[in-house]
């Protein structure tokens, strides 16, 4: 309790007396950022949809573990944790499901045939990620099925230089980080590895975790035509209770691994660019009901996904048109799910008009989608965006948007839970306006957005049958809207730099009004969202960020917890230390599982 109290006071006293450091969300410093998530290749100001970008060094200096805890600071997105180190985390995008919102690393789709509750499972470690691309919005029309709500692209760093970093961080709870990051540029070649483990003892009754990672990064034949290759394998072990049941007496347990390998080049002409990739995506998920007892109840799924794409632009006097073609083969092994497979093919196109002396651009697109077992859909779309003067810009954009149901939606059953082979596919028409401004010092968006979405799936039961099970049916037509505003202001003290960043996001569905029974999932929205941060410079070689965040939720009570960090460089080590939850709030941002009261966590990284 001392080391908690003298950490928080040094914290406090350094967030007032000293200089913040341009290093949180960072809309300035990344106006020529190209997007890299979409076929046309576009700086990051003249997109004319809602994306926020965090850049390797905001993710550098916010001293955080892993990526969920990193998007927990991002507006607009729901990060519901049921513990710590990320052990296991869904991810929402306006007030979507877990299963609506597509991850991507490099521009590879990690989607998961069982269930969008591995979808987190499949992010890097954040020394090897160069930045994160969060889109906001319908991007069907761009990615495909799964981004009903939203996707997010996790870029690997691009500059692989002779480097070697060590991280060893220890906690609360019995927390133990170590990582080993190092890369190598030869003439024709150039690599990266990573290798990490994070364990702890929990901090309540079967919490425990233990998760390992690996990441092979290498491009080859740089001289001629440079090839790329990316190799990752995940494995994490952990207590799930009450993960799922209510069971005080089960102690759950999972174990879960996820792996890719991906290959891909870049031709390029003046004009024309294509960008050829083949991948394959492997995984494996055990849930034992009982952790003592495996024959009580035990699940073991495995899905693979193997998948080859080329996305091209082309460049003339009408513009830029984007146009690429994605054809994949899912399958699934599994005791409950049964063997499984499907075959997709997904065609797009969009053409980037430039009207009104360059002033206004209109990207009309549309993407094409065979399924083997849901047939034929079309997902068209528009961007329009305004560039009003230097510093502000108007857009909107409108969209249809679709998701086809998991295994787990049609197949799944246990004494709890039964799924429906007659679930139709999810739909949703989406639309959004906002704007933008930048003059350097101060950066604001704000966006309006509405979707309508018909046949939502999730698992309910009827609020007078307490023993029935929860069925996956398709839910009535549900209208969500929402309102998402954004600001950094940067300014300068004592010839440093600071940010005050802050973000809030307003949201209101209507689920509660049609849906009389219980659900399982699509309740519990983030209505109400406030996140500020503060990221200062104290001296000339000490950064410290205090974070604040807000949540009420559609049922459940409101809570506000409050993070902080400390950096202190010297020479090519760095000692850090983590405060979270640093005011001991109670609250649950997922099911029945209460997040971890007041912990900390010291750090020392070592680089050459």
């Amino acid at each position: 309790m001392k080391i908690k109290i003298t950490l928080i006071a040094t914290l406090l006293l350094s967030a007032i007396q000293t200089k913040a450091q341009v290093d949180s969300i960072k809309r300035d410093t990344l106006k020529e950022v190209v997007i890299t998530s979409t076929r046309i290749d576009l700086p990051f100001k003249e997109n004319s949809r809602t994306i926020d970008v965090i850049s390797s060094e905001a993710i550098k200096n916010s001293a955080a573990t892993n990526v969920a805890d990193l998007l927990q600071q991002v507006a607009g997105v729901d990060i519901r944790r049921r513990g710590t180190a990320g052990s296991q985390a869904d991810l929402y995008i306006r007030g979507g499901g877990f299963d609506q919102t597509l991850l991507l690393v490099d521009g590879i789709k990690m989607d998961d045939s069982q269930t969008g509750h591995h979808t987190l499972n499949a992010a890097l470690p954040i020394e090897v990620i160069e930045r994160i691309e969060i889109i906001k919005g319908p991007a069907a029309r761009v990615f495909g099925q799964n981004a009903f709500t939203g996707a997010i692209n996790i870029v690997t760093k691009k500059r692989l230089a002779s480097s070697a970093s060590i991280n060893v961080e220890g906690g609360s709870f019995g927390q133990l980080n170590s990582s080993v990051t190092f890369g190598e540029e030869y003439e024709n070649a150039s690599f990266m590895v990573h290798v990490g483990a994070l364990t702890s003892d929990g901090y309540r009754t079967n919490s425990d975790y233990e998760n390992k990672n690996y990441v092979l990064k290498g491009v080859f034949n740089k001289k001629k035509q440079p090839i790329e290759v990316l190799a990752t394998f995940f494995d994490k072990k952990y207590g799930a209770e009450n993960f799922y049941t209510t069971n005080p007496d089960w102690h759950e347990y999972e174990e879960t691994q996820n792996s890719v390998i991906g290959v891909s080049t870049v031709f390029r002409t003046e004009k024309f660019k294509i960008t050829p990739r083949v991948y394959w995506r492997r995984g494996q998920d055990i849930f034992l009901l009982k952790r003592e007892d495996p024959s009580f109840f035990r699940n073991l799924h495995i899905t693979n996904k193997v998948g080859a794409e080329a996305n091209a632009s082309y460049t003339s006097n009408l513009g830029i048109t984007g146009f690429g073609i994605d054809l994949s083969r899912v399958s699934i092994s599994s005791n409950n799910l049964g063997k499984r497979n499907r075959t997709m093919a997904n065609l797009f196109l969009e053409h980037r008009f430039k009207l009104a002396n360059e002033k206004l651009d209109i990207t009309p697109g549309v993407a094409v989608t065979y399924f083997s077992d849901f047939k034929f859909h079309a997902f068209p779309g528009v961007d329009i965006g305004y560039q009003v003067s230097e510093n502000l810009k108007a857009y909107g954009n409108l969209g249809v948007t679709y998701r086809i149901p998991t295994y787990t939606d049609l197949f799944y059953n246990d004494p709890r839970t039964i799924g429906n082979e007659n679930l139709d596919p999810e739909e949703a028409f989406a639309q959004e306006i906002g704007l933008k401004y930048n003059s350097g010092k101060f950066t604001a968006s704000m966006a309006v957005f509405n979707r309508d979405a018909d046949n939502l799936i999730d698992f309910i039961r009827p609020d007078t049958d307490a023993t029935s099970k929860y069925t996956a049916t398709n839910i009535a037509k549900v209208n969500t809207q929402g309102f998402e505003l954004n600001a950094d202001y940067r300014f300068m003290l004592n010839e440093f730099n600071q940010t005050l960043s802050f973000g809030y996001n307003f949201l209101e569905d209507d689920i509660l009004d049609q849906n009389k029974e219980l659900s399982r999932y699509s309740l519990n929205t983030l209505k109400h969202q406030f996140i500020t941060r503060f990221t200062s410079k104290f001296f000339k070689n000490v950064r410290q960020n205090i974070i604040y965040k807000h949540a009420q939720r559609t049922i459940g009570t409101s809570y506000n917890v409050w993070d902080a960090s400390i950096i202190v460089d010297f020479n090519k080590f760095s000692f850090t230390a983590t405060a979270n939850n640093i005011f001991d709030a109670d609250y649950i941002e997922s099911g029945f599982v209460p997040m971890p009261s007041s912990n900390v966590l010291f750090g020392l990284r070592y680089s050459y």
